[in-house]
Order: structure tokens, then C-alpha cells, then sequence
């Protein structure tokens, strides 16, 4: 069986954790002074049980489509795993410098980075920088994803091995990718699972990852994580969609909340497959895109268990327009709720190849 398959019949199997309650309703702002790159145009949360503060919009690593906005010298697929060729292109490497300087700009005080690629360009444009952004970690391709790394001690050689290519001595946060699928029983699971955990609090007893989390696209095993580790799960990534309801009983997102997991929102835009435009910066689309993403962002935070969506922004302009809705402050009206649903009509229909998997998350 595939993983789902077996998570699916596995509820009864997996054994729950020692419950905590997380009661957040009435946590308050700290000073201003003491949230890391304080903007007053920007709206920051609470990172669950970590404390920290973060920008109520971060960055996502991904670049997809940054080649729209490079004057043609950019070799790619604008985003691949295994693919190093863009990171000694000057002009793809200062599209990611002035982007990250803008998000900075603006009061972005978190960037994610997922792959080897991000991980090595994301730490050289923030040299120097390190003061005004949490940096999150996961070099997914020495992680639990392959099998070659689901052992503690392939894992943490994994982790400091990026560390010293990456010219880091330290992450804020080190989020490992779990496996996509593929996992044959539930011994299989556990011992993903353990490895994970035991690696992590290694990382963090040696200063090397001040927090730690994980990151998967399953929703049944993502519960089925933070109620068997509730301790021990400090964060994770995973999708939420313009289109993510919240499951009236039984929904991962109720357990966000009740153990107090910090929680970074991907795919946002599920994929791209939100806009008509290609986010070239004469689209004609551009326009009409640039609301869906406002309104797309500004739905995923009213989800009070999304500590921040994490888009992947490729432009200046992009970063501008993602902080212009959250200087919106306010949730959506009837007309503008009735706009975002218009726009989300075809959006699972327009998924590439190989993203069909998105659509688990509409209801969670």
C-alpha cells in the first residue's frame, strides 16, 4: 500500500501522545522592539510554541516563473530540484538579492528555503543580513525523503554538511521534508518518525537549529504527527489553499491550534494555478492577478491556526503587492469573497501535471 492508502486504515494503530492545551486566545503582541525587523505597515503572529513573531506574509524559497522577470538569461525551468546551473547566473542572483532587500523593506521577517538550491542562494544574499530575517532550513534532498537518509546519523550528517557548504554556522529553523510516498507499513512510519525527532533534538542540544518542525504535503499523517509528538513539534509546512476550508470536526487544523504548532502556509496559490497571467510584468493579466493574489493571501489568514502564508515571490513588485494586503487589515467582504471564489472556479482544473494532490487540501 502507498502511503495514504495506509495512514487511510492506520488511524486505529497509531498511538497518541500525552495532550496539552495551548490556550492562545489571549496572548498579546510583545513590544515592538522586541519582534524581529518591525515594520508598522506589516501585521506579525505568533509562531506557536516557539514564541517567536512572524511577518503575517513570509517568503517562500521557490522561484518558479522568476524567469519572466530576467531579460532572458536565465536557463531553466525557473524552479527544479537538482538543478545548480542558475546559481552562478549574476542577474538570477540579484533578482534574489533586491527581492530579499525588498521583502526586508517592507517588514518580511521569515524566509523559507526547502531544496539544496535555495538553501545555498538564500545564504549568500542574506550575508550580513542575518539580524533582520529568520532563515528556515530543509535541504530535502538529505532528508527522510530519501531513503538513504532515515537514519540519525545520515540525518544530522546531512544537516552539518549543508551547514558548512551553505557558510551557516547556525538555522533558526530546521524543518525536514518528509517522505512524499512510497512508505510500506507502519514500522516503516514510526521509524521515519523517530529518526526525525531524534535528529531534530540533536540539532537543537548542539545550537546548530534554534527550532524545529516538519514539513509534508499529507494531511492524515501530518495529524497524525503533532498528536503523537505534541512536545516535540514546535512547526510544520504544509498547503493551504485559496480554496482550504477547515473540516467542521476531526480537522488537522484543530489540532494546530489545541497543541500549539506554528504553521507556514505553502502553495497558497496552488501552484500558479490561481492567475491567468504567466507573472511576467507586462501580462495582461497582471492586474487581475495581482488582486487574487491580495484576496488569496488575505483568505489563508483568516485561518487564526496559519501563522503565515509563504509565497514564492519572484519580483519586487510581487513582494509590494503581497504587503499591500496585508496593510488591508481587514478580512473579506461579500463582494470580495464572491470575487475569490469566482477566481478559484477552474483553478483545480488548471493544475499541472503532477499536482492533482492539492486538491486533498480543500477540505482539512
Amino acid at each position: 500500500m502507498n502511503r495514504r492508502e495506509f495512514l487511510a486504515g492506520a488511524t486505529g494503530l497509531i498511538s497518541g501522545g500525552a495532550a496539552i492545551s495551548a490556550d492562545t486566545k489571549n496572548v498579546k503582541m510583545p513590544p515592538r522592539r522586541s519582534i524581529l525587523n518591525f515594520n508598522e505597515n506589516m501585521d506579525y503572529r505568533r509562531l506557536g510554541k516557539t514564541g517567536l513573531w512572524v511577518s503575517a506574509v513570509c517568503m517562500g524559497g521557490h522561484w518558479k516563473r522568476v524567469g519572466k522577470n530576467l531579460n532572458g538569461s536565465f536557463d531553466g525551468c525557473g524552479y527544479c530540484k537538482n538543478d545548480f546551473t542558475n546559481l552562478g547566473n549574476s542577474e538570477f542572483v540579484k533578482n534574489r538579492h533586491d527581492v530579499v532587500s525588498r521583502a526586508i523593506e517592507v517588514g518580511i521577517n521569515y524566509i523559507d528555503a526547502c531544496t539544496a538550491e535555495e538553501v545555498l542562494v538564500y545564504s549568500k544574499v542574506l550575508k550580513g543580513r542575518r539580524n533582520k530575517v529568520y532563515l528556515g532550513y530543509s535541504w530535502s534532498q538529505r532528508e527522510t525523503r530519501n531513503k538513504e537518509y532515515r537514519s540519525v546519523n545520515k540525518l544530522l550528517e546531512g544537516f552539518d554538511a549543508g551547514l558548512k557548504e551553505a557558510g551557516l554556522d547556525y538555522v533558526d529553523l530546521w524543518r525536514v521534508t518528509m517522505p512524499q510516498d512510497g512508505l510500506p507499513d507502519l514500522a516503516e512510519l514510526t521509524r521515519v518518525e523517530e529518526v526525525t525527532f531524534a535528529a531534530l533534538a540533536k540539532a537543537k542540544k548542539q545550537g546548530k537549529a534554534r527550532f524545529t518542525g516538519v514539513s509534508t504535503h499529507h494531511r492524515p499523517w501530518l495529524k497524525s504527527i503533532i498528536e503523537e509528538y505534541p512536545n516535540d513539534l514546535q512547526v510544520c509546512c504544509t498547503p493551504y489553499t485559496a480554496k482550504t476550508k477547515e473540516l467542521p470536526n476531526d480537522s488537522v487544523f484543530a489540532a494546530m491550534r489545541k497543541h500549539d504548532v506554528g504553521v507556514f502556509g505553502i502553495k497558497p496559490f496552488a501552484d500558479n494555478s490561481l492567475f491567468q497571467g504567466d507573472s511576467s510584468p507586462n501580462s495582461p493579466h497582471k492586474q487581475e492577478d495581482d488582486q487574487r493574489a491580495r484576496l488569496a493571501l488575505r483568505y489563508v489568514l483568516t485561518n487564526p491556526a496559519i501563522s503565515a502564508p509563504i509565497p514564492g515571490l519572484v519580483s519586487i513588485d510581487q513582494v509590494n503587492n503581497a504587503a499591500a494586503a496585508i496593510a488591508e487589515r481587514r478580512k473579506l467582504d461579500q463582494k470580495e469573497s464572491a470575487l475569490l471564489e469566482k477566481a478559484t472556479e477552474n483553478m483545480w482544473a488548471r493544475l499541472r501535471p503532477g499536482y492533482e494532490w492539492l486538491r486533498n487540501w480543500e477540505l482539512a
